[in-house]
């Protein structure tokens, strides 16, 4: 029995590597499907610009960033089967979802040769986490068309899932008394399902910076020249996503859903905390840091739905909520002893 655990953790290794060469394919094919749109996006101007002429009888840039601007929303909204056929955006998905059914493999095998949920150590929970950020994305797919998102999330599972193989791996071991509650299953997947939606917003919050970034390059150029080709530099493609407010709408959207996974993160863990020392609370840094990252997205929920601050305030309290998180993630299971001290490594 032993060595059939044995083989299965090889083989869920092999598997998890597998993936991550696929994602990286993907990564490359979103990558270059961004670079076409960089293309498109220059001759669709030009369309836009025609248009815009001939339906007003005359127009300025601030007319086709407009006119531009809602094909964007228009596209990010289609139905599935009426979507623009980007063919490298095809490629692109369906690479990710054949990394996905080999990263889904990888984690299954790894829970059967551990005869438990698996992750119950950094790098069982950089394998789950990853396999939820990229399962959450392409479902998502199927109501909004975010597939300029590619490589950035292709990216970061590369990055994530290849690091923690690299530097979390460990064999599989016996569970810690503390850790042999029915909490593990619900608390450690309901933060790695909360991680997700926030990873999602993260990535949407760093692309509403460049596109505000644009957008306001362009209102200058505009009223300075009437002429706002040059502000788009090497970064056409932006002109092809959705503004930046709608970015910000649908991160703010995604960071609630991850909120409200995070708070019942919260809630679970004290509760297992008195099961298993016997008190709900003892600012232990895991502790502690879990209800940091809490006040963050509280108070960026709070600002902006009662103070206003949108646009890149409210970017930038995104980035700052997600980087909390990943802090609490490696700084914190690496380098901080505690009661939470699970990360596999001796």
């Amino acid at each position: 029995m032993p060595d059939t655990g044995l083989q299965l953790e090889d083989v869920s290794f092999l598997l998890v590597w597998t993936a991550v060469a696929i994602y990286a394919l993907a990564f490359i094919a979103y990558a270059i499907d961004l670079a076409r749109r960089s293309d498109l996006a220059v001759k669709a101007k030009d369309a836009v610009s025609e248009r815009v002429l001939v339906g007003a009888g005359g127009g300025s840039s601030i007319d086709r960033v407009r006119a531009e601007e809602a094909a964007a929303l228009a596209d990010l909204e289609a139905p599935f089967a009426s979507r623009k056929r980007y063919l490298w955006a095809r490629i692109g998905t369906s690479l990710t979802v054949l990394g996905f059914l080999f990263h889904l493999g990888g984690d299954v095998l790894r829970g059967i040769a551990a005869g438990r949920v698996p992750w119950a150590n950094n790098y069982e929970f950089a394998l789950t986490g990853t396999l939820l950020i990229v399962a959450v994305y392409l479902v998502v797919l199927l109501r909004y068309d975010l597939r300029f998102l590619g490589s950035f999330i292709t990216g970061l599972i590369v990055v994530f899932l290849g690091g923690a193989a690299l530097a979390f791996h460990v064999d599989v071991t016996p569970l810690a008394d503390p850790l042999k509650s029915v909490w593990l299953v619900i608390h450690v997947f309901v933060a790695s399902l909360a991680t997700a939606f926030l990873a999602l917003a993260f990535a949407l919050s760093v692309l509403q910076l460049l596109q505000d970034r644009r957008e306001r390059r362009a209102v200058v150029a505009a009223r300075e020249s009437d002429a706002d080709d040059a502000p788009a530099g090497r970064m056409r493609f932006l002109r092809t996503i959705p503004s930046a407010d709608a970015l910000e709408s649908l991160a703010y959207r995604f960071a609630i859903v991850g909120f409200i996974f995070w708070t019942f993160t919260l809630i679970a863990g004290a509760i297992w905390a008195n099961d298993a020392w016997g008190r709900y609370w003892g600012f232990d840094t895991k502790e502690v840091w879990t209800f940091v990252i809490w006040v963050l997205y509280a108070g960026y929920i709070h600002a902006r739905a009662t103070r206003g601050w949108r646009g890149t305030r409210s970017a930038w309290l995104s980035i700052v909520g997600f980087s909390a998180v990943l802090f609490n993630f490696v700084v914190v299971n690496m380098f901080f002893k505690g009661l939470h001290a699970y990360s596999g490594l001796s």
